[in-house]
């Protein structure tokens, strides 16, 4: 018997033909990973160069294959180097645009300016207002403000008064020149003392008055 079952082992070790393969268990012997088969056809590789494109949010895409890989990136053209993106001259950026949104392959303004600043102020659009008397403005569809300063006329006196709210000054007692020290009105011969008579120039209200010397009227030589 001894026998036997040495025979029979030298037989298995002679022919391991004779050894069917339901007799070797796979779980002891591991298939290559090229031999294995997955069942989920989206292959996930660790590394994607020479085989396809990742955009932001992890999306791969074939070799060829049109996409963006970010909002705000231009298109780009998988390659086997990597993505190759679109470079287009984008239109400039209104100088007046307050809101730029950078979703697309170029920045768009979403809100242009639409008001003037003057002096810390915010003014509407062909709005019109003084920021002093002698001023009057206008906001521009420019966003600018463009000023008229009032040219105030010569007064016709020589005390003029300015009014609250009012640029230019008036004479509020009408016209007048100095005859000396003394502030005559336009218009009529004033004796301003014993000898002289004085009258203002016609138009010049500047200018001092013109006097002429009469008889003087003092008191007689006692």
């Amino acid at each position: 018997r001894e026998m036997a079952l040495h025979e029979a082992w030298i037989l298995l070790f002679v022919i391991p033909g004779l050894v069917t393969p339901a007799a070797i268990n796979h779980e002891d012997y591991p298939a290559d990973e090229g031999d294995q088969t997955s069942s989920n056809d989206n292959l996930i590789f660790d590394d994607y160069r020479g085989k396809g494109c990742v955009d932001d949010s992890g999306f791969v895409y074939k070799l060829g294959e049109r996409f963006f890989p970010g909002h705000s990136n231009c298109p780009c053209v998988c390659t086997e180097d990597g993505p190759v993106c679109d470079q287009p001259e984008c239109p400039k950026i209104h100088p007046k645009c307050t809101k730029v949104e950078h979703n697309g392959c170029c920045p768009e303004c979403k809100e242009v300016k639409n008001f003037c600043e003057y002096h810390g102020k915010n003014y509407k659009i062909l709005e019109e207002f003084k920021p002093s008397p002698c001023e009057w403005c206008r906001c521009e569809p420019s966003n600018e403000v463009h000023c008229v300063v009032a040219d105030c006329a010569v007064p016709e006196c020589v005390n003029p008064v300015y009014e609250p709210e009012q640029c230019c000054p008036v004479c509020k007692n009408g016209p007048n020149c100095f005859a000396g020290t003394t502030i005559i009105p336009a218009g009529i011969e004033v004796k301003v003392d014993d000898c002289n008579i004085c009258h203002c120039h016609n138009g010049d209200w500047w200018k001092p008055a013109q006097c002429s010397k009469r008889e003087c009227q003092g008191k007689q030589a006692l």
